[in-house]
């Protein structure tokens, strides 16, 4: 956006504060870009993964369980202008302490209470390009990882972040054949 006084609120494309390595971004803010600000992350899901390093297929990747301090939004959105419910692809996820098993074809929005295990999240196939949006309404990362609830096979290919519940570092432990933070 052009340099005006309210400019610095309008946030897209590439910026200095994309966060390294997460794929194709389209807008990020957190409180370190403006205090007092939720979090939030609006992802462009393309076919193939296009930004992660080593990996080269969805199905080498996904979100291991995990839960955070406050409540979480994750919006799927379709692109599909005929069909606007239509996802274009297919993602799972996994809620609560049972590890139920949720798949989603149409576009929808999932909300995640504070303190509530969720995940694994993986895309299981992109045919079209959808879009991600997730909303923390935190104003600092807080997430504690549960790698135990997966098999080692699984874990293998899961991102799992720990942060704001034992310490304040982000400690990530990449899925196996990453380079770099995802």
């Amino acid at each position: 956006m052009t340099e005006t006084k309210y400019g610095k609120y309008f946030l897209s494309g590439p910026r200095p504060w994309n966060p390294p390595g997460t794929g194709p971004v389209i807008a990020y803010l957190n409180d370190e870009i403006y205090r007092g600000s939720h979090q939030y992350h609006v992802h462009w899901v393309p076919v193939t993964p296009q930004g992660m390093p080593g990996i080269t297929s969805w199905d080498q990747m996904g979100h291991g369980p995990h839960k955070h301090k406050s409540p979480e939004v994750v919006i799927h959105i379709g692109t599909n202008p005929d069909d606007p419910l239509d996802l274009g692809g297919e993602v799972e996820m996994f809620m609560g302490p049972e590890m139920e098993k949720h798949t989603i074809t149409t576009s929808t929005l999932v909300y995640l209470p504070a303190d509530f295990l969720h995940a694994p999240w993986v895309i299981k196939r992109v045919d079209r390009p959808f879009v991600i949006v997730t909303v923390c309404q935190e104003l600092k990362h807080t997430e504690k990882s549960f790698k135990e609830l997966v098999s080692q096979e699984e874990r293998e290919k899961l991102l799992f972040i720990d942060q704001g519940y034992d310490n304040e570092e982000r400690i990530i432990t990449l899925p196996k054949g990453t380079r770099r933070e995802w």
